[in-house]
Formats: structure tokens, sequence, C-alpha cells
């Protein structure tokens, strides 16, 4: 884990023109054209943050969840910060990665808030409570942030943390992977005083 994660962000200025050109600084401090794929992996996952801030912000969720999310809100921030960083050999382990202890973490919330809800016997339309429906948006945008990361891995190869090739952490995919089935679940959450919108094929409707 990151040695230098409580050292305060500093932003005086928020322009700087420095990105007018279309490139900008990765946290590795080498630039590369806004159109990279990692680039475009932690804006979608930055999306997918903002997203379930307006489901905090607007869906009237229950405090058990808002404490949950907010918690998943900082970790998407440690998502961006490791895509935005080539994985190398960091002597002094100053880089901040996500570990398997983010997965099993969101892993352990999924089992929690599953756990008492019924079995579903249809696909599940988006919508409901407001709370669902803003979730159901997070839960969708995350899904692009996933594929967006494994594109960006794809192309620069999965690297393990501690490997060091310059490569992507495959965890950062596996922790979008594993928040949009959390976000699923909590969607059936929100939704459970009115039950489950279910869909209906073609020949039911």
């Amino acid at each position: 884990m990151a040695k230098n994660r409580d050292t305060p962000v500093v932003l005086s200025q928020i322009y700087t023109r420095a990105g007018d050109g279309g490139s900008t600084h990765l946290g590795d401090m080498s630039r590369t054209a806004k159109t990279d794929l990692r680039l475009a992996a932690y804006a979608d996952a930055e999306e997918a943050n903002a997203a379930i801030g307006a489901a905090i912000a607007l869906g009237s969720l229950a405090e058990p969840l808002v404490t949950l999310l907010t918690r998943v809100q900082n970790e998407i921030f440690d998502v961006g910060a490791d895509l935005a960083r080539p994985v190398m050999a960091e002597a002094d382990g100053s880089a901040l990665r996500v570990t398997e202890e983010y997965v099993e973490r969101l892993e352990a919330a999924c089992d929690e808030h599953n756990a008492g809800l019924p079995p579903l016997r249809s696909f599940i339309l988006p919508g409901g409570t407001p709370g669902a429906a803003l979730l159901h948006v997070a839960r969708t945008v995350t899904r692009r942030a996933e594929r967006t990361a494994w594109a960006a891995i794809e192309q620069y190869g999965a690297s393990p943390v501690g490997e060091g090739d310059g490569g992507v952490n495959p965890l950062t995919a596996r922790y979008l992977n594993r928040l949009s089935d959390l976000l699923f679940i909590l969607c059936r959450v929100a939704n459970a005083e009115r039950g489950d919108l279910l869909w209906k094929p073609g020949g039911e409707r």
C-alpha cells in the first residue's frame, strides 16, 4: 500500500493550459495523448463516481447504503490514481495501487446485501425508486469503465503490482467488475419495498 496516501492534495490553480495541445501528464509525469485508453478508463471511472454521487444526493437511500457508497467513491479515486500511473517497480512503494483487499471488500458487501433479497425470476428493468434508478445509471457507467480498463490492459499489458513492466494493474478492472455487481444488488435493495421491475419478454407483455 502506498506510503503517501495521507499526503494532502493542494490544487491552487485549476487551469494550466498544459493540455491545450491534446496531451496530458500521467501520474508518473510522462505525457500521453488525451485519447489514451488509460485516460479513457479513469475518465469513465470518474463518471461512474459522479453517478454514484448523484444517487447519494438525490436518491433518498438508507444511511447504511450512503456510508458504503461514500467509501466506494473514495476507492474509485484510488482506481483512477492507479490507472493514471503505469505499473513500475517503485522501490519505496509510493504509488497508490488497488490490491486484492479492495475486491474482497466489495465481495463481502455483495454477500451481505444480497443475503436478504428474493431469488430473481427474470431480468430487471432499470427504474423503480429514484435511488434505484440512479444506481442503475451508476451501474451501467461502471460497466463501461470496466470495459475501457480491459481495453487499456489489452493495449499496454497486464502488470500485476510488483512486476513493474509499465503496463496496467488488472485489479483495477476486477474492482470495477465487482463494483458493477454490487451496484446491481444495491439497486434491488433500494427497490426492496416496492419490488423489482421485471422484464417481460415480447410474448408476455
